[in-house]
């Protein structure tokens, strides 16, 4: 197999890197982790930003603002002294070439390449390209996606990479589909050569831009059919703009999604493409917490290189499990108190809730019946939050908002603590501390909800609606549990008295239970784990990239 050019707009590769806004990002540096450990030719191609994306900031009522911090890319990445340029706007658009070099667990390299546009023969203007993610309007989400995949492949090419195919991580990559046209690729490589993956099934996640704006910016690389493309490929605005996700579908062969629902729902969006299921995983290596690969290394040998081996969690036993969680929830309740003031008690069960504050996540959903809640959880329960807003999403702000409203009514009996600019490295704390997992989606709107597979690898059993992954993971009492059923349309009245009902009556009695009925669970949770790793993901992925020709 040759080359596969991995073009990804975000990428979350350590925590300190802020080029990555959420799970998308995420996902694509567990995908570069895992295809490294598997020994994959695979070059990963992304955009650097020298601001990142927005801090988040909250007062004590709950309001967010954002600020950026300035990312200085030496303390981070290698500079390759390579620059590339590509015609924009009557000029050149130059870009610096940073690399970073992911070692997987043979010594397999994979490395990435960052565009940077803070560079000495730019414009004012196109110096700003690389400021923020998703943080600029049309005119610069163009220029950044056309330097994204336009500029990634020209950067391959002058670094000798001879790519067999590519694979492109959403439809802000979709433009180095067009660049391989005019490289000379036919339609027909293109299929053979290309695999596209969408991740979302909420319209405001499929960018759309004006046909003049991008054709300023691509000129003859925008083909003449383009709008029918789009069109042709069941775009709902029927081609009045181009989206981005639909002129990938038409240009490339096979698309997948990220989980099994996931690709029933993206299937209605796309017409008449085939969607392959390819479940999301996470990189078990990354997303392990100390305490518990201490514990693994001890009773599962081998699980760094095979983390198959997961799935012998059975014979871990409840002693030293229950002392593995005990101090991975210690940690936790210390970095809340330090950060928040909030005491958190080692007797309550930990509730745990953290991913972006999107509105059809519906963080608040537990929240709604605060007298019910009083009843079943005073004295019994604690919550911990984390998770930012869109800088420009007002309705993420006023979840964040009420849920401080809810903290503020609450505090005499039910802890609640939200931790503030939430970070990978927040998100292992959280994964590895709680006692359980909380999602509860508008069904099916969650494509895929990697932070319960982190949570399910550290033991922490999952308590969600069955939308993303959890349909092919759940065992309803064994590993986690079910909120309602798996044909529920929405309902946010019946959802959030199933929440409660499930607390109430399956996840408290088995919490007072104690640690052998306790660990049962973890044990199963990271059982569970083994099957939605990085390792079995990349291994999906394979077939498609020893496909191309």
């Amino acid at each position: 197999m040759g080359v596969v050019g991995y073009f990804t707009a975000e990428i979350g590769l350590w925590s300190e890197l802020h080029t990555y806004s959420g799970g998308l990002g995420v996902l694509a540096g567990d995908h570069v982790k895992s295809a490294a450990d598997a020994n994959i030719p695979l070059v990963g191609v992304t955009l650097l930003y020298r601001k990142g994306y927005g801090r988040q900031h909250l007062d004590e009522d709950g309001i967010q603002t954002e600020t950026y911090r300035d990312l200085d890319p030496a303390q981070h990445l290698q500079e390759t002294g390579m620059d590339i340029s590509l015609p924009l706007d009557g000029g050149e658009l130059w870009a610096k070439v940073w690399r970073a070099d992911i070692t997987g667990v043979s010594g397999h390299v994979v490395p990435v390449y960052f565009l940077d546009t803070f560079h000495p023969k730019n414009t004012e203007k196109h110096l700003d390209l690389g400021l923020t993610l998703y943080g600029g309007d049309d005119w610069v989400r163009i220029r950044q996606e056309y330097l994204l995949g336009v500029g990634g492949l020209r950067l391959l090419d002058k670094l000798g990479h001879d790519v067999d195919g590519l694979h492109l991580n959403e439809g802000h990559c979709t433009f180095a589909l067009l660049e391989m046209l005019g490289k000379g690729w036919t339609r027909e490589q293109l299929a053979k050569r290309v695999l596209f993956t969408t991740h979302t099934p909420v319209p405001a996640g499929h960018d759309r831009f004006e046909w003049d704006a991008v054709e300023e910016v691509l000129g003859d690389l925008l083909p003449s059919d383009a709008k029918q493309l789009v069109i042709d490929a069941g775009d709902p605005e029927e081609g009045r703009r181009i989206s981005m996700s639909h002129l990938a579908v038409a240009l490339s062969g096979p698309v997948n999604a990220v989980s099994n629902l996931n690709a029933w729902v993206a299937s209605s969006m796309f017409a008449d493409h085939h969607i392959a299921p390819i479940t999301n995983g996470v990189h078990h290596l990354t997303w392990t917490s100390p305490m518990m690969a201490e514990l693994f290394d001890e009773q599962l040998p081998g699980w760094r290189e095979d983390p198959t081996k997961l799935a012998h969690a059975g014979k871990i036993p409840t002693e030293e499990l229950a002392e593995a969680r005990g101090v991975a929830r210690k940690v936790l309740r210390e970095l809340v108190q330090t950060s928040t003031g909030v005491r958190l008690d080692k007797n309550r069960l930990t509730i745990g809730f953290a991913r972006r504050f999107a509105t059809y996540k519906r963080a608040n959903l537990v929240f709604s019946d605060l007298e019910r809640l009083r009843e079943i959880g005073a004295g019994k329960i604690q919550f911990v939050f984390s998770g930012k807003a869109h800088p420009r999403d007002e309705g993420g702000k006023a979840l964040i908002k009420s849920i401080f409203d809810s903290a503020k009514d609450l505090q005499q009996d039910i802890p609640v603590a939200f931790l503030e600019d939430y970070s990978m490295a927040t998100g292992l704390a959280m994964t590895g501390g709680v006692d359980i997992w909380l999602n509860n989606p508008i069904r099916p709107m969650e494509a895929s909800g990697t932070s319960g597979m982190k949570a399910a690898m550290n033991g922490v059993p999952n308590c969600s609606i069955l939308d993303g992954w959890w349909p092919e993971g759940c065992e309803h009492g064994v590993n986690g549990w079910a909120i309602g059923e798996a044909d529920d349309e929405r309902d946010d009245v019946r959802d959030a008295q199933n929440v409660l009902d499930v607390i109430e009556n399956e996840v408290l009695p088995a919490w007072n239970e104690g640690d052998e009925k306790w660990c049962e669970l973890m044990r199963a949770s990271i059982a569970t784990s083994a099957r939605f790793t990085g390792a079995r993901m990349i291994s999906d992925y394979l077939r498609f990239y020893d496909s191309f020709e």
